[in-house]
């Protein structure tokens, strides 16, 4: 398969302009392309992954992709797909998000490394010097309003109400688009669906600005990646109301492999081909798995350890499966006290000063059991572990021999009840 054979089959072409255009380029020649990110915080989230992964579709295909951080245009907030405008961030703050992303990419896609390495570039660069009436002489001229009203990221606002700032959006993606075809010949622009005005905008300002139309040739083209969305109707990329971020910091490692561990059966085979390099031959025996042995999670497991060595690494994978393996089966003495902190990181925390206290006085000022009596039975129904072992003991006594590396003891009632108990 060709490049976009291979996109259609994983289902990753949503539009396209001038397919047989485009496919005829792509086999001729090393085709250079882009993709823009905003920042909008400081850090890309799972949402942001299929087109980082296209890029470098691209790139193993022998293309020269770049990874475009919008320092400028994320001063002004992109309207696509949003119903109320963006909240305008300071500059420094702006700057700030576009450098975080600008390294968590590179940590991605490795900047300058291979044949044909993928590029960054941020369009603060050229924006930034650009005045008020250079934007409306060298691109605002090119369109008329009809034009801009057509489009839906602004159609789709006007009932709500848009403003100038985010109605003007448009021009500067078109810029960015013009800019890189002259400086870097790029002649492809990739993007999720809902760029799809943006991307015809910037190529439309390419023909339009060329000084001589008649004689010089313009090949550029856009592809958008279709919308994600998962088989219950939920939102794609978050768990439990919050986004699954790229950033260890705000996602750990062993979340990330939680959530793809997760996965509906309805969805996993489709997430294999969006997110994953596994050849046409392997997805196929996953999705036979799963229709056969569906109990058995073979294809999810496959997708959360790809995807997590993916955006992490061999070593965050280990960790996450360690912290999984230990939940799993009880042996919770087995985790540091990083991998502690990851797979207990949602739990409740009760911090105690690092002296011996008797087990049904903790269980009572932890909130694990309502009432001296009730922790007492508790105790003595067998209804409470403490890192993992079953402790009968009405008048146990926790001490530092229960303390996981000094700091952590992790008392459990039930089945799944988990209360961490800090004595850092």
């Amino acid at each position: 398969m060709n490049i976009l054979e291979e996109l259609e089959w994983r289902g990753l072409i949503n539009q396209v302009t001038d397919r047989e255009g485009l496919e005829d380029l792509l086999n001729k020649q090393s085709v250079t392309l882009y993709c823009g990110f905003d920042p909008t915080a400081d850090s890309l989230h799972i949402g942001h992954l299929v087109p980082i992964v296209m890029l470098k579709r691209f790139q193993k295909a022998g293309h020269k992709p770049i990874a475009l951080v919008g320092g400028g245009t994320g001063m002004i907030g992109d309207p696509s797909g949003r119903s109320a405008e963006r909240n305008l961030n300071t500059a420094d703050v702006v700057m700030g998000y576009a450098n975080s992303i600008q390294e968590q990419i590179g940590r991605l896609v490795k900047f300058g490394e291979g044949e044909n390495p993928v590029v960054s570039r941020n369009n603060h660069d050229w924006l930034s010097n650009m005045t008020f009436i250079d934007v409306l002489r060298d691109a605002g001229k090119h369109f008329s309003i009809n034009y801009m009203l057509a489009k839906e990221s602004v159609s789709s606002r006007i009932e709500s109400g848009i403003t100038y700032t985010e109605f003007s959006y448009m021009l500067l993606q078109s810029i960015d688009y013009m800019k890189l075809y002259e400086e870097e010949n790029v002649q492809l622009q990739i993007g999720g669906s809902d760029q799809w005005g943006n991307i015809t905008a910037g190529m439309e300002m390419i023909r339009r600005t060329r000084e001589n139309p008649e004689e010089e040739e313009v090949n550029v083209f856009g592809l958008t990646v279709p919308l994600i969305t998962k088989a219950d109707g939920t939102k794609f990329g978050k768990t439990a109301g919050n986004a699954i971020w790229l950033d260890p910091e705000k996602t750990t490692p062993y979340e990330f492999y939680q959530f793809w561990i997760n996965t509906d059966d309805r969805d996993v085979v489709k997430f294999l081909k969006y997110f994953t390099f596994l050849s046409k031959e392997e997805i196929e025996e996953l999705e036979k798995e799963v229709e056969t042995q569906p109990e058995k999670r073979v294809a999810q497991r496959r997708l959360a350890e790809e995807m997590t060595k993916m955006v992490h690494s061999e070593e965050a994978l280990e960790q996450a499966i360690r912290i999984s393996e230990a939940l799993f089966s009880g042996n919770i003495k087995e985790l540091s006290i990083s991998e502690i902190e990851q797979g207990f990181k949602d739990v409740p925390t009760h911090a105690l000063d690092k002296e011996d206290i008797g087990l049904v006085d903790l269980l009572v000022q932890a909130k694990i059991s309502p009432s001296k009596r009730q922790a007492r039975e508790d105790i003595s129904n067998g209804a409470i572990y403490i890192n993992g072992e079953r402790q009968q003991d009405v008048a146990y006594t926790i001490t530092a021999n229960d303390r996981i590396e000094d700091v952590f003891t992790i008392i459990r009632r039930g089945k799944k009840k988990y209360t961490l108990i800090d004595f850092s």
